[in-house]
């Protein structure tokens, strides 16, 4: 498994001149699973899907601290994390409006390059048990092609407006409704959803693997409470 590079160190000085030009046009920022649960408040589109652009809400209720919950897109894989359940629909496709911050080692190319396809996933996640207390980053969720010769994840590109135009949120959480300390209660019966990206394998075979991890009152991991769990489907 190969270790993928930073951009903006695995390249040639001519090459990272270049690199800065197109950073300097829009910039490379590539999303990854761990990013999003330590920064994703502060990357958190302002604005939520229009109901134009969202599908129908998902059955059953939603939390208070939950952005719109929408089920777009063709169910490709369903699976439990204890009593909770996730439900993967795969979304749309469109092209990278940027390229990513990472590189091939061996050919110093971007993972993901300005124009590349991009896929869209939306995740819905149910509790199907008693009220779990989560933290900010709630059931973490991660998916890799079988065949991903990386040892990163396949982080795709932070872009409100083109989440916006699939119909999904980047993260689950509604901006301006952030807990302190991080404590996010998923009740019996409810429901969030978000979104993510990574480049465009048509017909690949993927995992997702999901983790929940309860907090106590103050937030703090209760690590022995760790349930895990993981689907497979194929991205069309």
């Amino acid at each position: 498994m190969h270790t993928a590079r930073p951009i903006k160190t695995a390249l040639t000085a001519a090459a990272v001149t270049a690199l800065l030009t197109l950073s300097a046009c829009g910039g490379s920022d590539e999303e990854t699973a761990t990013d999003r649960a330590t920064t994703a408040q502060s990357e958190a589109p302002t604005e939520e899907p229009s109901a134009s652009a969202a599908a129908d809400p998902a059955s059953g209720d939603q939390p208070a601290w939950a952005a719109s919950t929408a089920t777009p897109g063709e169910k490709i894989s369903t699976f439990e994390v204890g009593d909770i359940t996730v439900d993967v629909h795969q979304v749309g496709t469109a092209p990278a409006p940027k390229q990513g911050m990472w590189v091939d080692p061996k050919t110093n190319k971007p993972l993901i390059a300005q124009g590349d396809p991009l896929v869209f996933v939306n995740y819905v996640v149910t509790n199907n048990g008693d009220a779990v207390d989560l933290g900010s980053s709630l059931v973490n969720i991660s998916a890799r092609y079988d065949d991903w010769a990386y040892a990163q994840g396949m982080g795709g590109i932070t872009d409100s407006a083109l989440y916006e135009s699939q119909g999904v949120v980047s993260f689950p959480i509604k901006p301006g409704t952030a807990q302190e300390p991080p404590v996010y209660t998923l009740e019996k019966g409810q429901t969030y959803s978000y979104g993510e990206n990574f480049h465009h394998q048509k017909s690949s075979k993927i995992t997702f693997k999901a983790t929940v991890t309860p907090v106590d009152a103050e937030g703090e991991l209760l690590h022995d409470q760790r349930v895990e769990g993981e689907g497979t489907g194929t991205i069309e």
